[in-house]
C-alpha cells in the first residue's frame, strides 16, 4: 500500500483513532502523523509487522477474536467496530467491511491521480480468474502489475488486492464477481476501469441473484458506468454480453470466435496438451482493415479457455501491448488455476483432469466437451460429477441437461458422487446408460475407491463439480494416487 498517515487513514475511512497507550511494533508510541504503508488483510494469520488488520465479522466466527494474535503478529493497526483492550493502535468504524473499501477507494484514487495507472476489471459468470492469470502474465512482461490471489472477487477480496497498489504500479487487474445486483457497482465505485471486460452471463449464482435477468443486470453493472474515453470488452459470442454495447458510452472491442469480432480465433484445435488457435487483433491504430494475426499453442486445457485467451488478449492490446508480448504471455500459462482444468496423474498411463474448484452448467457442459474432444480414438472417457450449487429454481432441469449431454457426447463412464447429484445418474440411465455405464455412489471414499480398482491405461477422468460439492479433493486423491 502507499504509506499514509493514521489520521489520513482514519479519514477515508471516516473512523475514530484509538491511541491512549498504543503501541506501534518497534516498541514506539502511535501518534495520528505515524505512517503506515503495510499490506491490508482480513486473516490474521497473514498478519506480519505492518500489516493493517480489519477485523470483519462472520456467519461462523468474528475477527474480532483474533485481533489478539494480529496484534501479537506485529500489525500495525486494528481496524475494529468497537475498542478492544489491545495496547496496539485501533481505528474504530461502524463497519470494518466499508471501512476497507473505503480505504482501497482513496488509495486507488491517489494512485490514479499520478497518471499511471491503469485498471482494468473482469466479471462474468465463468472465466474470470483465468482470464485474471492470463492477462496478468501479459501485464507483467511490460510492467509492475498487480491482481488477485485466487479468486480475490468480492466486497472484501477485491479491495484487499487493491490496496496493495503502489505509486509504482502501472496495471490493476480487478476480479469483480457477485451474488446480488449492486454489488459490481460497488466495486466498479471503488476503482473504475479504464477498460471493463465481460465474459459471459450464465446460471452460475442464478438461484442467488433471482434469474437469468437479475445476473445480466448485475453483470452490465461492469460497464454501465464507464465513461466515452474507457473501453468495453464485450463477448460477442454471447447474446446477452453483446446487448450490454447499447449500455454504455465507453468504446466497444468485441472478441470471439464469431467473423465480426475484431479480437479473434480461428483453426481452434483441442487435445490432451493444450488448445492451438490462431489469434487475430485489429490495427494498433483502431483503424480499418486487417490487423495481425500469430499462431497460439496455449497449454491451458479446454476450448473454452480460449474466449478467455481472447479477452485477456483484447484487453492488453487496448493497453498498447504488441502482439508478440500477448502470445508470449498466452503460451506461457499453463494452467487456469488450482483445481481449474488441473492434469494430474499420468501414471500407469491414466489421466487425471481435476476442474472441481466451481462448476456451473456451462462450466459442466465445457469440461465434459473437452473430455470428449481431447480422447484418442481406443481411450477411455471417465466423468466425476458432482453437485453444480447455487442454481435456485434451474436446479433441477440443468441436472438433467448435464446428464443427457454426458450421454450424446459418448462418456464412456459417468461416476456420479453424492445425493445432490444423483438426478444426474437418474437422467443418464433414462437417457440409456444402463450395465454401469453410468453409476451413483454417496460418498468421496466410496467413488474412490471404485475408480482406483476400475481405472486401467488409456483411460482420461474429468472430476467437475462446484466447491461446495468438495470434489477436487477427490481429484487430488486421484491425481495423487496415479502420479
Amino acid at each position: 500500500m502507499i504509506a499514509l498517515t493514521l489520521a489520513e487513514i482514519a479519514a477515508a475511512t471516516r473512523g475514530t483513532l484509538l491511541l491512549d497507550g498504543a503501541v506501534l511494533p518497534d516498541g514506539t508510541s502511535a501518534t495520528p502523523e505515524t505512517v503506515v504503508s503495510g499490506l491490508s488483510t482480513t486473516d490474521s494469520r497473514e498478519v506480519v509487522p505492518g500489516t493493517i488488520f480489519f477485523a470483519k465479522p462472520g456467519e461462523v466466527t468474528d475477527g474480532h477474536l483474533f485481533a489478539p494474535q494480529a496484534a501479537e503478529s506485529g500489525a500495525a493497526l486494528l481496524v475494529v467496530d468497537h475498542a478492544l483492550d489491545l495496547p496496539v493502535p485501533q481505528l474504530l468504524v461502524p463497519d470494518t467491511v466499508v471501512a476497507l473499501g473505503d480505504l482501497a477507494t482513496e488509495v486507488i484514487a491517489r494512485v490514479r491521480a499520478l497518471g499511471a495507472l491503469k485498471i482494468v476489471g473482469v466479471t462474468g459468470s465463468n472465466g474470470k480468474t483465468t482470464t485474471k492469470n492470463l492477462l496478468r502474465e501479459i501485464l507483467e512482461q511490460v510492467g509492475p502489475t498487480i491482481a488477485p490471489r485466487a479468486s480475490f472477487n468480492n466486497e472484501v477480496g477485491a479491495p484487499v488486492t487493491m490496496l496493495e497498489v503502489t505509486e509504482e504500479t502501472q496495471y490493476l487487474v480487478a476480479e469483480m464477481g457477485a451474488s446480488g445486483i449492486g454489488e459490481i457497482a460497488r466495486l466498479v465505485r471503488m476503482a473504475r476501469p479504464d477498460i471493463g471486460i465481460v465474459l459471459k452471463v450464465g446460471l452460475a449464482h442464478a438461484g442467488e441473484f433471482g434469474g437469468i435477468e437479475k445476473t445480466l443486470a448485475a453483470k452490465t453493472e461492469m460497464v454501465s458506468d464507464l465513461l466515452e474515453s474507457d473501453v468495453a470488452v464485450l463477448n460477442l459470442d454471447d447474446p446477452r454480453v453483446a446487448s450490454m454495447a447499447d449500455k454504455t458510452l465507453a468504446r466497444v472491442l468485441w472478441f470471439g470466435l464469431d467473423e465480426r469480432a475484431a479480437v479473434r480465433a480461428t483453426d481452434v484445435r483441442s487435445t490432451a496438451r493444450g488448445t492451438s488457435f490462431v489469434l487475430h487483433l485489429p490495427p494498433a491504430d483502431g483503424g480499418e482493415g486487417a490487423g495481425e494475426s500469430r499462431p497460439v499453442q496455449f497449454r491451458v486445457l479446454g476450448e473454452h479457455h480460449v474466449m478467455n485467451a481472447l479477452a485477456a488478449a483484447a484487453a492488453a492490446h487496448t493497453l498498447g501491448v504488441d502482439i508478440d508480448t500477448i502470445v508470449h504471455g498466452l503460451q506461457t500459462v499453463q494452467r487456469a488455476e488450482r483445481w481449474r482444468m488441473e492434469v494430474m496423474g499420468g501414471a500407469r498411463g491414466v489421466t487425471v483432469i481435476n476442474d472441481a474448484y466451481n462448476a456451473s452448467p456451462d462450466s459442466m457442459a465445457a469440461a465434459i466437451k473437452t473430455l470428449a474432444q481431447i480422447a484418442e480414438p481406443g481411450e477411455r472417457t471417465i466423468a466425476v460429477l458432482g453437485e453444480m450449487s447455487e442454481l435456485g429454481e434451474f436446479s433441477g432441469e440443468e441436472h438433467d441437461r448435464i446428464g443427457l449431454l454426458a450421454v450424446r457426447l459418448g462418456i464412456d463412464q459417468l461416476v456420479i458422487v453424492g445425493p445432490s447429484a444423483r438426478r444426474m445418474h437418474i437422467t443418464a440411465i433414462n437417457e440409456g446408460s444402463w450395465d454401469g455405464e453410468s453409476l451413483y455412489f454417496e460418498t468421496q471414499d466410496a467413488a474412490f475407491d471404485h475408480l482406483t480398482g476400475a481405472l486401467r491405461s488409456g483411460d482420461t477422468v474429468l472430476v467437475k463439480s462446484s466447491n461446495s460439492a468438495g470434489l477436487r479433493f477427490l481429484g487430488d486423491r486421484l491425481g495423487e494416487f496415479f502420479s
